[in-house]
């Protein structure tokens, strides 16, 4: 497997997980007596693990990057589908309600999502590589978590509070904050050996594509 196909698969993998999370972030999952969540998160911390995954095998720059490519990607999945919102329906179709109410973006939302984004996955790979150099590359589980939990940390506060805050009482919001954050955290613990096993599967063939 080429050194370029290993990178674009990876890159392919980020930005979809972050589409695919805007799509589905109008959908509320139901947690109990404990809350609600957007089903977003399931897909939306999977990009972590991805750029978690491209820093280590081809540095900073590459995944930087790779995070301002899927900030342009995310501007034109929302431009398309207001494009498509927007546009005559047919007399005869009556799912144009539905459409907007299931793709349609809230500008609030989507100003929250993009700076939550730029911001958290800008420090995640700042945190990544400022810990890979103060364990002289050792310890990938370490830098994984922490860069992780720290850049989530930020994308929840974020892009709740800039999307909820005056909309919903300050008691609500926070509880949405510890809430999501608390499932990021559980969800970016669980992915420390996926990032283990790409980086020890996707290494070994960087390095005979290199040879």
């Amino acid at each position: 497997m080429k050194y370029e196909t290993i990178l674009l698969g990876l890159s392919m993998a980020f930005v979809t997980c972050l589409l695919v999370s805007n799509v589905v972030a109008g959908k509320i999952i139901g947690v109990g007596v404990l809350g609600t969540i957007s089903a977003g998160i399931v897909c939306y911390p999977l990009t972590f693990l991805f750029t978690d995954t491209i820093s280590e095998l081809f540095g900073k720059q590459r995944a930087t990057t790779i995070v301002w490519i899927g900030f342009g990607c995310n501007i034109l999945l929302v431009g398309l589908i207001l494009l498509a919102g927007f546009l005559p329906h047919a007399i005869w179709w009556e799912g144009q309600e539905a459409f907007m109410q299931t793709l349609g973006f809230v500008p609030r939302v989507v100003l929250a999502s993009m700076v939550a984004y730029i911001i958290s996955q800008n420090l995640d790979v700042l945190g990544f590589h400022y810990l890979k150099e103060k364990t002289n590359g050792k310890y990938l589980w370490l830098r994984n978590n922490v860069s992780t939990m720290f850049s989530q940390s930020i994308d929840t506060i974020l892009f709740i509070g800039i999307a909820f805050l005056g909309v919903f009482p300050l008691s609500v919001v926070i509880n949405m904050m510890i809430l999501q954050y608390i499932v990021k955290l559980i969800i970016a613990a669980c992915d420390t050996p996926f990032v283990y096993l790409l980086v020890m599967a996707l290494k070994e063939r960087i390095g005979h594509a290199n040879s």
